[in-house]
């Protein structure tokens, strides 16, 4: 705990961009006697380094890019294994782990150690690794590396320490678990075929141990050869060929017979009776066609083969096998074949592999199928086996993030408490019907809830529009509410014109969300300029939903003259903008219109969130609007702000008006700090972009910014990224003569082509920002991430492109970024970057703060218009509000990224909003219905300093804490030089605030507030794509989350706290359970069919009797964390196995050495009695003095 008092006269007149002065005199007028001074402020800060560590907690949502599926029968836990080396282990409900191989090699198979809390998984690197699952977190405890073959299949029988390995080149090999060795024993693929086969069999495709006999191996080659080996005799028992190629084996529960699938679309039978040809051989999809021939079919790529007690007839269960001619139109299948009933289930994505679950272990008993595990490319389902109409679980994991893809998240901790079972019985009504009513079958593990929790939600916003709200609590993810946003828009019908274009589009994609938790008030921005207004009701309404179009694109036919602007400064009359009239000169068919069409009718909606207000921009000179880059709400205040590139606007949603839609230029008023180069006229208005140019007056209208005097210069270049963020050129490829542009797009095209998802972005990014080609790379990234579409005037004519290519257009371009060339681009054009509205003073001289709303642009400048709001509700209803620019002005910078206020106590201020109420509840007359507000103001929250509060202003290069109302600069940190800041928020962490900032180096920082001291600083990941940049975001409690995939979405901790909490908060995944007993087949049936012989598998493949295996073959690594993981091997599953086992040797041992001992001494004793009864006998006679 540190006391700190800070004092600044003067001193930071020196600070890089002091616009605002710190000294305690006021400038435009006499400061008030309660406004506190920097010699006021004594804040005790609390948090200290040790409050902070970085550490990943939970992923949520569907594996990305799966490849192979594992399931333990007797634990009930399931593995699902990604081609990014990736482990997913799920159990019940809130039993969620997430591993990865530090090699990032793809996981080709999966293995359980059935009910020993251990799995086996090969990788693509060729490296067999064990992981251990008694602990909370799995580790690996051994790894074997293959040097000279490659795995392709693997297969551990049942309570066997012995897994068989087959590779590339047709051999099979046998690796002890417990020690990780290779065994000498090594079946070679020369000895398992035919000496006169002069083929190569291929690679093995199968391995599996006869139920029959534990003791003969079937080993299935690609090629068609399927062999059984028997391992004592080390020779083969039978050879099959079969002139299809064989994807998978499966055997019948009695061992007698076995099932193959194959790349024709076949299913064969065969006996081991009889092993010549099969005994049946089945086309389940193919016909017989009118010559006699058999249709052709896709290959089956699995099979398996299951007995049933309820029923004599077995089920097949296969994927694929579609006639090629019947699969072109039809999606991939599952087929359930019982008897003669034959069940086709199609599926929505490919699928990559399935399970039978089966309720014993042992395969040499009767199955019992009773679910199918069906992992998809980009779903997971599971069929119920014991219905015949084979309904599907409903899956209780978040499974479902990406179904559409997800476009920007937002994290809210500290919810009010009642807002989850709102939502909760609001959103059950939408869930579907149809599912299982049998309990989930994947209940492994268990889980608890944790002492520290709190009501937490994620928000999703997607590409098709829809919202989705998450439970977030205790590190689990449930959803709660699903919301359509296309619901307010008329459906685009082909051939009518703008809508016809956008069929093929993402019209309704969500760029951002604004959400107020206590009000309930909803705002969503989409990708087509457009802001619609929600409010929660738990009534159903029939409501005329209120439509409102701006035009934020401003030129020089739009400049209000000087009497117009002084008379209306703020622009309440959006008319005064109107454009040129159609058939106009340059006029376009979209002029005057939004890209959308809202709903004229009145609508019907649903109990949940409702739509009130739709806010669109309009298109001008045949462009479309720029999209929307910033927004906030407030519900007390009754306004909704929100900007782009061109501008700003304010709206009234009480009033429903537009109550201000300026330019950039026109925030400022006489307090601009930049210099205005005059730029050359356009030479043809048709061919303008949706970049037009603002406007402030009849001089400045044709300005434009000059260099920013808070750029930062490296060598002579440049490095702010977002000096010029919102309208630099399209780059040009070198090497491409000018000339005349081919028009690619119409003059309606909408100039974007798909959606910006966050989970299909990926994006190299370079770290420095020293070199010329760092500049465009790093401009190409905060476009994107900012949602701005980027077209120059002189190149109006663009094609829509992929990420990929504007990935390597941006990357291509390559320029100084001097003042000199800064001052002359053309189009350069100041975003609007964020907004907060807030109880602030807009000017130095305020004696009371009063309602605010605080702007940063692109270019560092923060921008302060006092708001005039009426206090009675009857006159806020009807009163006109005021609001303009106050002429206050400060700098930093970088683009400014966020707002916040802290009391002068150090006390974070929250937003006023208004309590929350029905609007569709029914009316008490007795009780008229009033808004009731909540104003946390900056004068209610202290006393000793009297009133004023602190401003937290973060850009992407620097933070500044400024004093209110005189606007002196306390403390500022230059945050980063080399980089920039993607994301900050202040949060409270334990018990007090601070800023964290997560840069684009992949660097995670907190700062303590107010004094803005470094607290933690660690090199969390490298932003390889820009689905990170997009996605990140902070929240209260030391959290924080982003989308590492485009399906999965990573919570992380900075809170050590939380760190220490984890393992609490985490699910078990083993948990002790008595492995079931085999059961007795009865004396006829052992003792005729049974397996007579026990089969040591110690004995065939220890050391004692194979010899060791080549060092050159296969290498063995310890597990990465030393003597601690050996530890953990110690006291783990194999460990605990094989002490058991050698404990029963040794007491064993000790009873037989004891035994023997007994016999020992029983002989000696009695050879003893015998010798001492013939000296008595002998001297028995005798005197004494005879002896």
């Amino acid at each position: 705990m540190k006391k700190f008092r800070k004092v600044l006269d003067g001193l930071s007149s020196s600070s890089p961009g002091g616009v605002a002065s710190p000294s305690c005199g006021s400038a435009a007028g006499t400061p008030t006697a309660h406004a506190p001074t920097p010699q006021d402020i004594h804040v005790q800060e609390t948090l200290v380094s040790e409050n902070f560590q970085i550490c990943k907690t939970v992923r949520h949502g569907f594996p990305y890019q799966p490849t192979c599926l594992a399931f333990d029968p007797v634990q009930k836990i399931l593995a699902i294994g990604s081609r990014t080396g990736g482990i997913r282990i799920l159990g019940r409900p809130g039993v969620d782990c997430y591993s990865q191989h530090e090699s990032g090699a793809a996981v080709l198979q999966l293995q359980f150690l059935i009910n020993e809390g251990a799995l086996v998984t090969a990788c693509a690197d060729d490296t067999l690794h064990l992981w251990n699952l008694r602990q909370r977190r799995p580790a690996i405890l051994h790894s074997l590396k293959f040097n000279r073959e490659r795995i392709t299949f693997c297969h551990l029988p049942f309570q066997s320490k012995w897994l068989y390995v087959g590779t590339e080149r047709g051999n099979t090999h046998i690796v002890n678990i417990e020690s990780f060795v290779l065994s000498g024993y090594v079946i070679m693929w020369n000895k398992a075929i035919e000496l006169a086969t002069k083929a190569h069999p291929g690679p093995v495709v199968h391995l599996s141990d006869s139920p029959k006999d534990e003791g003969k191996l079937l080993i299935g080659f690609e090629s068609g050869t399927v062999v059984q080996w028997d391992l004592r005799a080390k020779k083969v028992d039978f050879r099959i060929y079969y002139d299809e190629a064989i994807h998978s084996v499966s055997w019948h529960h009695e061992g007698k017979q076995f099932m193959c699938s194959h790349s024709d679309g076949s299913l064969t039978m065969w006996n081991l009776r009889n092993t010549a040809r099969p005994i049946q051989i089945t086309y389940p999809h193919g016909k017989i066609l009118k010559d006699g021939r058999k249709e052709s079919c896709k290959p089956i790529l699995k099979v398996e083969y299951k007995t049933s007690r309820n029923s004599s007839e077995p089920y097949v269960i296969f994927s694929g096998g579609l006639s090629y001619d019947k699969s072109g139109g039809r999606r991939p299948t599952l087929t359930i074949m019982h008897g003669k009933a034959i069940t086709v289930l199609e599926m929505d994505h490919p699928i990559v592999e399935f399970l039978v679950l089966c309720d014993t272990p042992y395969s040499n008993e009767v199955q019992d199928p009773y679910a199918v595990v069906v992992l998809l490319e980009k779903d997971f389902i599971v069929v119920d086996l014991t219905q015949s109409n084979f309904p599907i679980f409903e899956n209780p994991y978040p499974m479902d993030i990406h179904e559409s893809p997800v476009t920007c998240t937002a994290y809210f901790a500290e919810c009010p408490p009642d807002i989850i079972p709102i939502l909760y019985s609001i959103g059950a009504k939408q869930k579907k019907t149809g599912y299982s009513h049998k309990e989930w079958p994947v209940s492994g593990g268990t889980w608890t809830l944790g002492s520290q929790t709190y009501p937490e939600i994620i928000v999703t916003g997607h590409a098709d529009g829809t919202v989705k709200f998450w439970d977030a609590s205790a590190i689990t993810l449930q959803m709660l509410y699903k919301l359509k946003t296309s619901k307010v828009f008329e459906k685009p019908k082909a051939g009518e014109g703008r809508a016809g274009e956008l069929v093929e589009e993402d019209p309704y994609a969500v760029q951002m969300v604004s959400w107020c938790p206590h009000s309930r008030l909803f705002c969503v921005v989409g990708i087509s300029a457009h802001v619609i207004l929600y409010r929660f009701s738990k009534h159903d309404a029939n409501t005329q939903i209120v439509s409102l179009e701006v035009r934020l694109q401003f030129d020089s036919e739009d400049v209000i003259s000087p009497s117009e602007a002084e008379n209306n400064p703020c622009f309440s009359d959006p008319s005064s903008h109107s454009p040129q009239p159609p058939g106009s000169p340059g006029s376009g068919t979209q002029d005057s219109l939004p890209c959308l069409k809202v709903k004229s009718r009145p609508v019907r909606m649903p109990p949940g969130y409702q739509a009130e207000m739709v806010v669109q921009l309009q298109w001008v000179d045949g462009e479309p609007p720029q999209q929307i880059t910033s927004l906030d709400i407030n519900s007390a205040y009754g306004l909704l702000a929100f900007g782009n590139c061109n501008g700003l606007t304010v709206v009234d949603f009480l009033q429903k008006t537009i109550l201000m839609c300026m330019g950039t230029l026109d925030l400022y008023g006489a307090a601009d700090p930049y210099q205005r180069l005059t730029r050359s006229p356009r030479k043809n208005r048709q061919s303008t972009s949706g970049l037009t140019e603002l406007s402030d007056n009849q001089v400045s209208m044709d300005m434009e910014r000059s260099k920013s005097p808070t750029s930062d210069h490296v060598n002579g270049h440049c490095t702010s990224p977002t000096s010029q963020p919102c309208s630099v050129g399209k780059p040009r490829i070198t090497g491409v003569p000018e000339g005349p542009r081919l028009t690619r797009r119409g003059p309606g095209r909408p100039p974007f082509r798909k959606a910006q998802s966050a989970a299909c972005m990926e994006i190299s990014l370079p770290v420095s920002s020293h070199t010329e080609g760092g500049h465009a790379s790093r401009r190409a990234m905060l476009q994107q991430l900012h949602g701005v579409s980027m077209y120059s005037h002189d190149e109006h004519h663009t094609t829509s492109y992929n990420w990929s290519e504007r990935e390597s257009r941006e990357n291509s371009f390559s320029r100084s970024r001097s003042s000199s060339v800064s001052s002359i681009d053309r189009d350069t054009k100041e975003s609007v970057t964020t907004l907060q509205f807030g109880e602030s003073y807009g000017r130095k001289g305020d004696a009371l703060p009063t309602a605010c709303l605080w702007v940063g642009t692109s270019l560092g400048v923060v921008l302060l218009l006092p708001i005039s709001i009426p206090t009675e509700e009857e006159e806020r209803m009807e009163e006109p509000i005021t609001m303009g620019p106050s002429g206050t002005v400060l700098m930093l910078k970088g683009s400014v990224l966020r707002f916040a206020f802290l009391d002068c106590g150090g006390a974070l201020i929250q937003s006023p909003y208004e309590v929350w109420r029905d609007p569709n509840g029914p009316e008490d007359p007795d009780r008229p219905r009033r808004r009731k507000l909540i104003n946390f103001s900056p004068s209610s929250s202290q006393e000793a300093c009297g009133d004023g509060h602190l401003a937290v202003v973060c850009s992407e290069k620097q933070a500044k804490v400024i004093l209110m109302p005189t606007q002196a600069v306390l403390f500022t940190h230059n945050i980063t030089e080399s980089s920039f800041l993607l994301r900050a928020d202040v949060v409270s962490v334990c018990n007090s605030v601070c800023l964290a900032c997560f840069c684009a180096n992949g660097h995670i920082m907190t700062l303590s507030l107010p004094s803005l001291r470094p607290l933690m600083d660690i090199n969390y990941l490298p932003l390889t794509d820009l689905r990170i940049a997009r996605t990140f975001v902070f929240t209260n409690g030391g959290q924080a989350l982003y989308l590492s995939s485009p399906t999965e979405i990573q919570r992380l901790t900075y809170s050590q706290e939380m760190t220490d909490n984890l393992q609490d908060m985490l699910g078990e995944l083993f948990t002790p359970i008595e492995t079931p007993e085999a059961q007795n087949k009865g004396f006829l049936k052992g003792f005729f069919g049974g397996n007579a012989q026990t089969f040591d598998r110690e004995e065939l493949f220890g050391e004692a009797a194979a010899g060791k295996a080549s060092r050159s073959l296969a290498q063995h690594i310890p597990g990465p964390m030393g003597l601690e993981n050996m530890k953990a091997a110690a006291g783990g599953v194999v460990g605990d196995l094989a002490r058991a086992r050698i404990a029963l040797d040794q007491r064993g041992e000790r009873l037989g050495e004891l035994e023997e001992r007994t016999a020992l001494m029983m002989n000696s004793a009695e050879t003893f009695s015998t010798h001492a009864h013939q000296v008595m006998l002998k001297h028995k006679d005798k005197k004494w003095y005879q002896l």
